[in-house]
């Protein structure tokens, strides 16, 4: 069927000219119309005397016998007019929902939330963001279950989605294919091209006087033309490549912009390879494994992907019982080098990587270099290996790009994610380097209880080289939520301290942060992690080479300070309170589902 809406009354219908009793007289029986395999979960609504009911729900919205036999494929959909990622999704769903109807699915279209990040950076709304993908994992698994869906087409546009459909798809372990819904375009301004990146950068370069009001006010009508997640390798993007990476998704399948006519041809390959994969009984499961775990971090440290794909990656992994951990990101970091130089750090986007051949360029770059496991099977069935070479994307020293750099002579020699560690971070801190590779600070830090404290701090232009700032209280528990910190980070880097002054904390920083910046200090302040422990004026060691993040203190005088340490919850009752209960450490991805939650 196509999408649309019931009959109305006096819609043409053949069987209006045939008297009622042979027209009732040649139809076969619904009970016996209806044959499909018992394996899949839609016969339990569709086959059967006892579910004439179920039927009659089904032909309400337009739906007929063919359907009925045929695999139910839910296409989740986080459309929304809440944030330019999402706002063009109806448009998507549509192209995946026409073509699993033309290959012979039954599509059935459901939605779900999402949560504007860069909407909410800055406020206390923000709290909202990291608590959205589970929110969208447990949609999305609630109707796949409830509804007995046969498989998946499921749909990302801001950060959270991508993560939030993939750990549905895992949960569920339905057939399943990620959709991305594509990239925005970059915008012009004082004939450069921009991105959100520069607007957020420039409200630092205002408060700094780099920049007047004026110039600020054409930045952002210009930075964003149209629908699409932010362009460059911020968080949507690098879990949109990492969807190809993992398996999750065709290869070439994430470039592509929001408004491209190929968008559009990815939703409809999604749609019918969907089909096939239920066909196949092709689950996650099936080609979630270590190896495609280990080839999704190599694919993210070697286009200097966003830090939220470490907390992202340990929470899938953590949800389909692989073993993977954080400081897997060290090692894997540590033998493959950052050959993509993109926003943040650099000056392209993803249509920069898509008009040259798309995330594959950058895969076969790995395998052809030993440094991706061919091995790993995808959703198609074959192997990563095999579909590259299908494929046979460009290499990379045949391209005329300045911005994309050979395996033999990289942009950097370790991959762009590091895990520090040490007494101020036992469990783990991540930083991603976007400049200098050799960043190494000691000094006294100045400690904020909360993100609002340090940004109007960095506003007042007080911020000095060499300062070191700690921003605690803002972790998965604490927030709750791990509030992403963009605003601090872009004003800093906006007054030209991107590299010579330090922040870390318990909270998250956004894709779109650059400089020497440091996330997930684990354990949390909440749950009297060292970094509760912190006093203005402590000495801090951040040591990139020796993946170091320490404080001046011995163990006994950190159990001193922590000996009343004892915080109420930010909330007492509603959703953020339900959270604050459940999340678990970001160390091992923040995880709620009790399944996949461990200390």
């Amino acid at each position: 069927m196509s999408k649309q809406e019931p009959k109305s009354d006096d819609a043409a219908d053949p069987a209006d000219d045939e008297p009622a009793d042979i027209a009732d007289a040649d139809r076969e029986p619904a009970s016996s119309a209806v044959d499909k395999p018992d394996d899949l979960p839609s016969s339990e609504v569709t086959e059967g005397t006892e579910r004439a009911p179920h039927r009659a729900m089904f032909r309400a919205m337009g739906y007929d016998d063919a359907d009925l036999s045929s695999p139910m494929v839910g296409i989740a959909n986080p459309a929304a007019d809440i944030t330019p990622c999402n706002v063009h999704l109806d448009d998507v769903a549509d192209a995946a929902y026409d073509a699993v109807d033309d290959s012979e699915g039954m599509p059935i279209e459901f939605g779900t939330i999402t949560i504007s990040d860069a909407i909410s950076m800055g406020t206390e709304g923000m709290k909202a963001s990291l608590i959205s993908r589970e929110v969208i994992a447990d949609s999305v698994e609630l109707v796949s279950f409830g509804e007995r869906m046969d498989g998946l087409v499921t749909i990302g546009g801001c950060d959270k989605n991508m993560p939030g459909m993939m750990m549905a798809a895992i949960r569920t372990d339905l057939p399943s294919v990620f959709l991305y819904g594509g990239s925005i375009m970059p915008g012009e301004h004082d004939g450069r091209e921009v991105t959100i990146q520069n607007v957020f950068e420039g409200v630092g370069s205002v408060a700094d006087g780099e920049m007047t009001e004026e110039e600020l006010d054409d930045l952002e009508r210009h930075a964003c033309p149209g629908a699409g997640s932010c362009g460059g390798m911020f968080t949507a993007n690098t879990m949109a490549s990492i969807s190809e990476a993992l398996g999750f998704a065709p290869l070439g399948s994430a470039s592509a912009p929001a408004e491209d006519d190929e968008r559009y041809a990815e939703a409809r390959r999604a749609g019918e390879l969907a089909v096939e994969v239920v066909e196949a009984r092709r689950r996650p499961s099936d080609f979630l494994t270590k190896e495609s775990f280990e080839n999704a971090i190599a694919l993210q440290v070697a286009v200097g992907g966003s830090t939220n794909a470490v907390l992202h990656l340990l929470a899938m992994a953590a949800e389909a019982d692989v073993d993977l951990e954080i400081q897997d990101f060290n090692r894997i970091s540590k033998r493959t080098p950052k050959i993509a130089d993109l926003q943040p750090g650099g000056e392209r986007v993803m249509n920069d990587l898509h008009e040259v051949g798309g995330v594959p360029v950058v895969l076969n770059a790995l395998y052809q270099a030993d440094l991706l496991h061919g091995d790993a099977l995808t959703v198609t069935g074959n192997t990563i290996g095999e579909e590259l070479e299908a494929l046979d994307p460009p290499a990379i020293a045949d391209l005329d790009v300045d911005y994309l750099y050979t395996v033999d002579e990289p942009k950097n020699e370790q991959g762009a994610i590091r895990i520090l560690t040490g007494n101020l971070a036992p469990d783990g801190a991540v930083i991603k380097i976007t400049g200098e590779d050799h960043l190494r600070h000691e000094g006294p830090v100045r400690i904020f209880d909360e993100e609002a404290n340090a940004m109007e701090y960095v506003q007042e232009g007080r911020v000095e080289s060499g300062d070191v700032i700690g921003i605690r209280n803002e972790g998965p528990r604490g927030g709750p939520g791990m509030r992403e910190m963009l605003g601090v980070t872009s004003a800093v880097a906006g007054q030209g301290h991107a590299e010579d002054v330090a922040l870390f904390t318990d909270g998250r920083f956004s894709g779109a942060t650059r400089g020497f910046s440091i996330g997930h200090v684990a354990p949390e302040a909440f749950v009297g992690g060292p970094i509760a422990a912190l006093e203005d004026g402590d000495v801090v060691t951040i040591d990139i080479d020796e993946l170091e993040l320490s404080v001046d203190l011995t163990d006994e005088e950190i159990e001193e300070r922590l000996e009343d340490h004892d915080p109420e919850p930010n909330y007492e009752s509603g959703v953020l309170a339900k959270y604050h209960r459940d999340f678990g450490s970001a160390a091992n991805g923040a995880v709620t589902n009790p399944g996949a939650k461990w200390d």
